[in-house]
């Protein structure tokens, strides 16, 4: 049988892992609070970095092969087919989704979201000068329709240019947009005259038996629309960087507009790492995806018998828990309060949604299972 990915200690990740989430707590901190996992490094994407650094290959990356590898990728992993012209490389998927969202709107402009939602949505769209505006997912973490018409219609009244940046698949609840929803999206979008740009970084982790991944410029009436993808996540590349930023076929006047200069912050090692991972990662990334579907299930063993006043509803897609801990009485920010009396490092409810996050945490559990264990033993230790 082999290793498992997801298999090492703590002791041996403190040894050999230098990345913020294992140095922003002190060493007694379990941290499972940023989406990056513990997974041993993909072989094929080890020897292609490796050998461009033997070579001296580190030099300026060349986009036209990427934006390839990337069009050949989604169409056989989601049967996608995308045009390389109508893609930029950029440096990551939020730089490329701030670069789409500034070109979209104007200065102090409106971008809807859905909390909750990835925390640097809100960073982002600050960072570029735009107002937010809120449309709630549903209890249940999905894109709820009536918010979505009333953001839309708020955020429009004044006359004023739009988008909504959609997180599909979902980070924090893991939720998987099916096709019909984004479909209700893009009609509530066209209405409005509202602009998608979609992240779409989550896809290669949808989990197995969970619902297929649809790419949101799939459905009818998202030809104006903006998609960007990474397979950083998926791979766990993060400080390996690289994306694209996908046009619809009604936005490619708009791409053309974004300086060519943006193809420049994106790393060649990146480019090297990611093209590794899509040609020839496959079975790599099935392995994963299984053992991860495996830490869901511990997971909700664990909680049912340690925390059954906790409640969650299992993830399709990434490895993200999002947790209702607001009966076990620990205020607002539960995460702190785990974190200083339990020394386990969780992600903090309010930081993915300001209004309604309150009582809630984040968990990564792409970590070996007895770290799945250990944080909920330490988790429980705090009532």
């Amino acid at each position: 049988m082999s290793t498992p990915l997801l298999g090492a200690t703590e002791a041996e990740l403190r040894r050999d892992r230098t990345s913020v989430k294992w140095l922003a707590y002190p060493p007694d901190v379990l941290p499972l609070w940023v989406a990056e996992m513990d997974a041993a490094p993909c072989p094929a994407v080890v020897e292609a970095v490796s050998a461009a650094v033997r070579r001296g290959d580190t030099g300026y990356g060349w986009a036209p092969r990427y934006a390839a590898e990337v069009a050949r990728y989604t169409r056989a992993a989601w049967g996608w087919t995308v045009d390389p012209a109508s893609m930029l490389v950029v440096t990551d998927v939020m730089i490329g989704a701030s670069e789409v969202l500034r070109l979209l709107t104007d200065e102090g402009g409106p971008v809807v979201v859905s909390p909750p939602v990835y925390d640097s949505f809100f960073g982002f769209v600050d960072a570029i000068g735009r107002r937010r505006l809120d449309a709630p997912l549903t209890a249940a973490g999905r894109l709820d329709p009536e918010a979505l018409r009333r953001a839309f219609a708020d955020a429009t009244a004044r006359g004023e240019r739009v988008a909504y940046l959609l997180c599909n698949p979902q980070n924090p609840t893991g939720v998987v947009h099916t096709a019909s929803e984004l479909a209700s999206l893009a009609a509530l979008a066209r209405e409005f005259g509202v602009r998608v740009v979609a992240d779409e970084i989550h896809a290669p982790l949808v989990l197995p038996g969970g619902p297929v991944f649809t790419p949101y410029l799939t459905v009818p009436g998202a030809e104006d629309a903006f998609s960007v993808f990474s397979p950083s996540k998926g791979w766990n590349l993060a400080g390996l960087k690289s994306a694209v930023v996908v046009a619809g076929s009604a936005a490619l006047g708009d791409l053309a507009a974004l300086p060519e200069v943006h193809t420049h912050g994106s790393s060649h090692l990146g480019e090297i790492a990611h093209v590794a991972a899509m040609r020839d990662g496959g079975a790599w990334l099935a392995r994963l995806l299984d053992e991860l579907a495996a830490n869901r299930s511990l997971l909700g063993s664990l909680l049912a018998e340690h925390l059954p006043e906790v409640r969650w509803v299992p993830p399709e897609a990434t490895y993200l828990a999002w947790l209702d801990c607001r009966t076990l009485g620990l205020g607002d920010d539960p995460a702190s309060v785990f974190r200083e009396r339990g020394r386990v490092a969780l992600g903090s409810g309010p930081r993915y949604d300001p209004a309604g996050g309150q009582g809630f945490v984040r968990l990564n559990l792409a970590t070996s299972p007895a770290l799945v264990e250990e944080a909920v033993r330490r988790m429980s230790s705090v009532l």
